[in-house]
């Protein structure tokens, strides 16, 4: 994987998360909730990098050391962070049911992506073709985000605890969700 490659996929998952935090109506301590969580997810990252390449479900033919590319973990970080303020504002609305359909919807289609990037990008990622890599993989996706979300709530309290931030063209100054 390219550095090159990296830097403008962090600078559009960048975007992204900017364009995120305006439409969750995330405040300020919430987002840095959701930064936490993110961050907990990439260190954390690390470690399952290492163990599951050691137990031989993938590994990253770009480079030589038992965890994936560097700058692969600040496009961690940025993921389970807009994850995490997705989450935050389906547990919001939803409750537990829409919580738990958010985690296997992200547990599915993250697998998928893997899968997909693996089959089209070779020398960026190679799955162990095994139904276990699929279990292992649907499991960390469900299984980190619910870690973000989490640590998120450590940090800014639970869904309905704070307000969502004020959005100028409200006239009447009353915050809705």
């Amino acid at each position: 994987m390219t550095t090159r490659l990296l830097v403008s996929v962090t600078a559009v998952y960048l975007v992204g998360l900017a364009m995120l935090t305006y439409l969750t109506r995330a405040t300020r301590h919430r987002f840095l909730g959701a930064m936490a969580g993110g961050l907990t997810v990439a260190v954390v990252g690390v470690g399952v990098e290492v163990l599951f390449q050691t137990l031989g479900f993938w590994h990253y033919p770009s480079v030589d050391q038992r965890y994936g590319p560097v700058l692969m973990y600040p496009v961690v970080l940025l993921m389970w962070t807009g994850y995490s303020l997705i989450g935050w504002r389906v547990m919001r609305r939803f409750g537990w049911r829409g919580e738990t359909l958010f985690l296997a919807t992200v547990a599915v289609f993250g697998t998928l992506r893997d899968f997909v990037i693996a089959w089209q990008m070779p020398d960026v990622i190679a799955l162990s073709p095994r139904i276990a890599t699929v279990l292992v993989d649907l499991l960390l996706w469900s299984g980190l985000t619910a870690l973000a979300q989490v640590v998120m709530r450590l940090v800014a309290g639970p869904a309905t605890a704070d307000r969502l931030a004020r959005r100028r063209w409200l006239s009447n100054g009353v915050n809705s969700s």
